[in-house]
């Protein structure tokens, strides 16, 4: 059985190793049309900051070392130029000596990847407009940062490559400007759980222009000009595309393949395209979302390379599938941590899910330990079934580790009541005896037996303030003078039964606190009382992060300031 693999990175430098593993007859030959495989795409903005020193770190595998463990014909700089499905052949042209030839192959596997989106804008032809998205891309920048020695950028997108190489190159003394048309970074969160995310890159000194539109660049002796719509434009030294991706899917269009959104390639869960023989994985594919079933493009390493197993057991003769991809990510955001799995709330009611979801602010380990650290979590999830559909956290320290038991409960089928019943490890130095994923378990079981109320932001921003219902803060006045919304009643929790009498029991109660936790120990006594009793989900600390970056954002669009 001959093998032809277009691409060897994620994908595609995975099937071949995992075919040799399967079938040490198989003649297995890669082109890969960059001068690198295998290489760490994650890892290239760390090159550029200078955390990642030798660039022979970002390679995995060399041809050479491929060739000699897996007896694999890795040919670089290869470009697979044409896909003859009818005679089982590919057109490849080496572009070191611009040789073209053809090759046969019995079963191939595409795994181009995808490309940085490069929209129709004015102007970009300019040498200080650069993508990072491959090695040589990186080396690109670096050398320009290296030799320039450049004071500023801007990164027009706010996703997983802009706020990296923000970070980055804001460690080596520059000034950096994110400019997004959303008005929020990191969309796979909600616009909630972003605020803290902006107010971190704030602190470093990042600047965000969100909501803001790129329209083109200029060239000029001060640097290059970043033109937005309806706003003056911007000066850098050098300016980072970092939009987002498109898949790479010319060969498969060009050969007739089935396509799907973007123009991405059609799979079933074999990885099997619309011809025979022809396998396809990785950020090229369009699969199904693994917890609302819909089609989607999810551009990520460990989806590629789980792909590029399964396509070669299938490829071997066997039957294996892949059950859709859930989008679990993290990344580092300076000092912080963010990660996410399964679907946010925005898009869950963007699906017609009806979703409900509980945020809260446990520690990071037990409180009397050292060193413990807040994080933010919230755990969405289906209203009616209490299905899981997902999770964001935002911390330091366990942030990682908290989601990867939130994805494995969405793999696994969990109700977001069974988190209760997770038996987790447990030392000071580590977590809490109620660790933060069983926290979120008993809120859900609470809000599903009737024991806790809920109210959210939107809400809370449109409560009437004529009396009708009763606003109470029930932390402690030091906290209350800190900082408190208007027309909210501060009686502490541990007053609370001694001050009844300030309260009228005919009228609901909407309670607050500095994390939740009170506010829910104030609406128990309240209820056990007859009060009816609503509890704000996040606290205080949440609501006012919120808000700031709300009131940062629209103040700036009114004003034309800086974010």
């Amino acid at each position: 059985m001959k093998v032809v693999i277009v691409g060897g990175v994620a994908g595609g430098a995975t099937a071949a190793a995992r075919i040799r593993r399967l079938d040490e007859q198989a003649e297995i030959v890669v082109f890969e049309r960059s001068g690198y495989v295998s290489y760490a795409n994650c890892g290239l903005p760390y090159y550029i900051g200078g955390i990642i020193e030798d660039p022979k770190q970002l390679t995995l595998q060399t041809p050479e070392s491929f060739f000699s463990r897996f007896r694999v014909d890795m040919r670089v700089l290869h470009e697979v130029t044409a896909i003859h499905p009818d005679r089982k052949t590919v057109s490849v042209k080496n572009l070191r000596t611009g040789e073209e030839l053809e090759e046969s192959y019995d079963k191939l596997l595409l795994s181009p990847g995808a490309r940085p989106a490069r929209p129709r804008l004015f102007g970009t032809d300019t040498e200080r407009l650069f993508t990072l998205r491959t090695v040589e891309d990186t080396f690109a920048i670096h050398r320009y940062v290296t030799a320039q020695k450049p004071k500023s950028a801007v990164l027009a997108g706010g996703g997983f490559i802009g706020l990296e190489l923000a970070e980055n190159l804001q460690k080596l003394g520059m000034e950096v400007t994110i400019v997004q048309r959303p008005r929020q970074l990191m969309n796979p969160f909600d616009p909630d759980m972003a605020s803290l995310i902006h107010a971190e890159m704030r602190r470093h000194g990042v600047r965000l222009m969100l909501g803001h539109t790129v329209e083109g660049f200029e060239d000029g002796e001060e640097g290059v000009k970043v033109l937005l719509k309806d706003e003056t434009p911007l000066t850098a030294d050098f300016v980072v595309l970092a939009i987002g991706v498109t898949p790479d899917t010319r060969l498969a269009k060009d050969a007739g393949l089935s396509l799907g959104i973007k123009d991405s390639i059609l799979v079933n869960d074999r990885m099997e395209t619309s011809e025979p023989d022809i396998f396809a994985v990785g950020d090229a594919v369009q699969v199904k979302h693994f917890v609302t079933g819909e089609d989607a493009l999810i551009s990520l390493a460990g989806p590629a390379n789980r792909q590029g197993r399964i396509a070669a057991d299938n490829i071997c003769g066997g039957d294996s599938h892949y059950p859709g991809s859930q989008g679990s990510s993290v990344i580092k955001v300076f000092n912080m941590t963010a990660a996410v799995t399964g679907i946010n709330e925005t898009a869950a009611k963007r699906a017609g899910i009806a979703a409900d979801a509980v945020v809260l602010s446990p520690m990071s380990h037990a409180g009397y330990y050292p060193g413990g650290r807040l994080m933010t979590m919230k755990v969405v999830f289906e209203k009616e079934t209490n299905r899981l559909l997902g999770a964001q956290i935002i911390g330091y320290e366990g942030v990682d580790k908290r989601i990867d038991v939130l994805a494995t409960a969405i793999h696994a089928g969990l109700t977001a009541e069974q988190l209760k019943e997770l038996d987790l490890a447990y030392a000071p130095p580590y977590s809490s005896a109620k660790d933060p994923v069983n926290m979120a378990g008993f809120m859900i079981e609470n809000i599903s037996k009737g024991l806790l109320r809920e109210f959210h932001l939107d809400e809370l921003l449109s409560l009437p303030k004529d009396g009708s219902v009763t606003l109470l803060d029930v932390r402690t006045e030091k906290e209350y003078e800190h900082g408190h919304i208007d027309s909210f009643l501060n009686i502490p929790v541990d007053e609370l039964r001694k001050r009844f009498s300030a309260l009228d029991s005919q009228k609901p109660v909407y309670v607050i606190c500095q994390s939740g936790l009170r506010s829910y120990i104030a609406c128990r006594i309240l209820a056990g009382n007859g009060y009816t009793c609503y509890n704000f989900s996040g606290g205080f600390r949440f609501y006012d992060a919120v808000i700031n970056d709300r009131c940062l954002i629209e103040s700036a669009h009114a004003c034309g300031m800086d974010q």
